[in-house]
């Protein structure tokens, strides 16, 4: 019973501050990324680009490289196809420089209504994911890459603390989840996602 008593008011004492917390300013604040708008990345890089000292060849690996990428989007893959089928160096810089931008902001914005239209999306994602959606490409992509996790750690916690308010939580589970906030963010992911469930007596 005081363990019990001793882990509802832990509970009480962290679930307001936290929830405090999870306003999406906290998790989808924009900072510089090396993605920006097509035309500013294309004069970025047109005025000193790597990709100006490549011959034929190397900009077709580097293209293969993009185009082979696990990350690479939908969109993205499309226009690397075409500046390998358009079969010259100026197809192939022309991509490199400027149309695999404006490909990548296409697939960032698909990839961030995937995100919202998942159920399992929580509240302080959905609020950074519409946050970024309203801003720039930089803002877009700044979120796949940072933000959305940044704003998946408070909601990852909300669900823990909700969790253990609740009165019929057994003692295994409560231990679990007492154990995955003192854990790191990827503790406490795995567990709201997989290591409740696996928990004996739940």
């Amino acid at each position: 019973m005081r363990s019990t008593r001793v882990a509802l008011a832990v509970t009480a004492g962290a679930l307001a501050p936290v929830l405090l917390l999870s306003g999406p300013a906290s998790a989808a604040s924009a900072a510089p990324s090396p993605v920006t708008v097509a035309t500013t990345q294309s004069a970025g890089v047109a005025a000193d680009s790597p990709y100006d000292d490549m011959d034929e060849h190397e900009l077709r690996i580097e293209v293969f490289r993009i185009l082979e990428a696990e990350s690479t989007g939908r969109a993205v893959r499309q226009e690397a196809v075409k500046a390998l089928e358009g079969g010259t160096v100026q197809h192939l810089l022309d991509f490199l420089k400027t149309g695999r931008w404006v490909a990548q902001a296409e697939d960032d914005r698909v990839a961030i209504l995937t995100i919202l239209a998942d159920p399992k999306t929580g509240r302080t994602v959905k609020e950074a994911a519409g946050k970024a959606l309203d801003g720039t490409d930089a803002d877009r992509r700044h979120f796949l890459e940072t933000g959305r996790w940044a704003a998946q750690a408070v909601d990852d916690r909300v669900a823990i603390f909700t969790l253990l308010a609740k009165p019929d939580i057994s003692p295994a589970l409560r231990a679990a989840a007492v154990q995955a906030l003192e854990g790191t963010d990827a503790d406490r992911r795995y567990f709201v996602e997989t290591g409740q469930y696996e928990v004996d007596g739940r």
